[in-house]
């Protein structure tokens, strides 16, 4: 498979080599932080992030043994997902802001949203799902990850920590939904350590009325090794495995 579905064209020389080497280096770091941190490689996924990137990128990563993606951009994924239909094992992950009336297109193909952060788009979303089950176009609930604010800014999404048993409460009471666990990203020029080991202490709230809800998202490409401390479960790499962005968002 070395052509990009949706574009029709070779992906460009080196790009699997570097690509690969990017990948082994990542899942290195990985590793040694869940060495640091005693705990189990296996007990940290991995989930690149491939928003700004073409279909050639995803099939060589699917080559190299990925079965996971992020994108964050409602209308590009529902593309990309579109020409990605020959990887039939891929799970998408939607870790974008998602607006109310994207809803219904982003429970078509996403597995797991990472950035619900209120109770109307939970509302939203369990109808987008019931009604896509309904249709035959989706055959399982959707995974949902609660969104926190640690910094409590409402511009940069979330929801503050106080409310947080009260949206977990209505998404496990949602019936087309699965409380997953939660989501976050430090504060802007906050120590990383001090953000992780707040999130940790919430999780760990969270799982004693909702001990199914184990997944942390936390972590990204210069912070996964104190999410990873922190009892992250899932770090969202871009830039340390894909490299610059080829462009730039619209």
């Amino acid at each position: 498979m070395s052509q990009g579905a949706e574009s029709g064209i070779d992906a460009p020389p080196g790009r699997e080599k570097e690509l690969a080497d990017a990948l082994s280096n990542l899942r290195r770091r990985i590793d040694d932080a869940c060495r640091s941190a005693g705990r189990a490689p296996d007990s940290v996924r991995l989930l690149p992030v491939t928003k700004f990137f073409p279909g050639t990128d995803i099939e060589i990563l699917y080559r190299l043994g990925c079965r996971e993606f992020g994108e964050s951009r409602e209308q590009e994924a529902s593309a990309k997902v579109a020409s990605m239909s020959q990887l039939s094992q891929v799970r998408w992950h939607m870790i974008g802001h998602l607006q109310r009336n994207k809803a219904k297109s982003v429970v078509r193909w996403a597995d797991t949203v990472h950035s619900v952060d209120s109770e109307r788009l939970i509302t939203t979303l369990d109808g987008a799902v019931g009604a896509a089950r309904d249709a035959g176009v989706r055959t399982r609930p959707l995974r949902v990850l609660l969104q926190l604010s640690l910094d409590r800014d409402p511009g940069r999404g979330g929801i503050a920590p106080e409310r947080l048993t009260e949206l977990a409460d209505q998404v496990e009471n949602a019936p087309n939904l699965q409380l997953a666990g939660l989501m976050a990203i430090p504060p802007l020029d906050a120590d990383p350590d001090a953000a992780f080991a707040e999130l940790a202490g919430l999780h760990r709230s969270l799982l004693t009325d909702h001990p199914a809800a184990t997944e942390l998202s936390a972590g990204m490409s210069g912070d996964l090794e104190s999410a990873i401390a922190h009892g992250s479960t899932r770090v969202r790499v871009g830039t340390a495995l894909m490299g610059a962005r080829p462009i730039t968002s619209q």
